[in-house]
């Protein structure tokens, strides 16, 4: 087990330094000068070139890189052009707001992609069945800033039952931050309105986010459990008279889950690094929609970090996903 840790955190230093080289030159590559987009179309020339002497733009690229890599290896990613703060300082500022999203969504995903899958294989070939197909299918192709406009149209606009984007109130000031997770630091500062605003304003997001999460694992809850449901060890169990709930839960689910854990693994590196489309639509103040705002600015020190961060959060999340196959199924060995 050891050896095999060993060669697959040297294989994540290969794949994060892969993925921070080709966003460095693709982004430096762009016909864009990032200084004249931050200083405006007004700005002198003179000072435009003064910006990129200060910035270290005016440096061939390899020059860029070679210095961008060593600040990599001191844990500096950089000091961003349009929030004039240092990248890694931005990242811990959005990330919680994306974590908080994205357990929420999580949630929603697994306890209804699960439920509907396992419901849907048991029922195999039934209307419910059919629904639930249709169900993922339309939640596989529906495109989350729709489905976020309409959501908003529906229960922000007309109902007017749930807030509109934001994570509080514009007019509303943030509890002291001690966490930056509003949810825990709305409780230590005992704030009961932030807390109440704010778990209103995480309903329509999160089951935007959620609703993709559902559709993906529902389809391979299904898919697996159907694999599984005619083995001979199902079909042994209920000759030995065990209720059908104790073979599909005991028995099938459990022998499914591999597959189902791979999914939720993948989802989880996917919401956590931010919803770009989703956060955009409710202006959640996330990673997803820093990461927009950045690669509309063309902030390139921001793009690249936020990158890198992504790769290590897939990384480690696949990671996590192989140890736990080990765990769910004892056959399994890493040498």
């Amino acid at each position: 087990m050891l050896s095999y840790l060993i060669r697959r955190l040297a294989w994540m230093v290969v794949v994060v330094w892969g993925v921070v080289t080709i966003t460095f030159f693709v982004a430096r590559v762009i016909p864009a000068d990032p200084v004249a987009a931050i200083l405006g179309p007004q700005a002198p020339q003179e000072a435009i070139e003064r910006e990129r002497a200060r910035w270290g733009f005016d440096k061939p690229i390899y020059v860029q890189y070679v210095r961008y890599i060593s600040g990599l290896l001191h844990g500096d990613l950089g000091v961003s052009l349009r929030t004039r703060r240092p990248v890694l300082e931005d990242i811990k500022q959005f990330f919680p707001a994306t974590v908080e999203l994205g357990l929420a969504a999580l949630i929603i995903g697994v306890m209804l992609g699960i439920g509907v899958g396992v419901i849907s294989a048991v029922y195999n070939g039934s209307l419910v069945d059919h629904i639930s197909r249709v169900f993922a299918i339309i939640g596989l192709s529906m495109p989350a800033f729709w489905l976020g406009l309409l959501l908003l149209l529906i229960f922000y606009h007309t109902l007017g039952w749930l807030p509109g984007p934001g994570r509080l109130p514009y007019w509303y000031p943030l509890p002291p931050r001690v966490t930056g997770l509003l949810f825990v630091d709305s409780i230590i500062a005992r704030d009961w309105f932030a807390l109440k605003s704010f778990l209103q304003h995480l309903i329509l997001p999160a089951f935007t986010l959620g609703w993709l999460s559902t559709a993906s694992i529902a389809r391979i809850t299904r898919s697996s459990m159907l694999e599984v449901m005619h083995e001979e060890y199902i079909k042994t169990a209920r000759m030995k008279g065990l209720r059908e709930s104790t073979v599909i839960m005991k028995h099938a689910f459990r022998n499914a889950l591999l597959p189902i854990v791979t999914v939720i693994g993948v989802r989880i590196a996917y919401l956590l690094e931010g919803a770009v489309l989703t956060e955009t639509v409710f202006a959640w103040p996330g990673l997803g929609r820093y990461a927009t705002q950045s690669f509309l600015s063309i902030d390139f020190n921001a793009v690249v970090g936020v990158a890198l961060f992504m790769a290590l959060l897939y990384s480690f999340c696949n990671l996590a996903v192989d140890l736990l196959y080990a765990y769910l199924n004892p056959k399994i060995r890493y040498v």
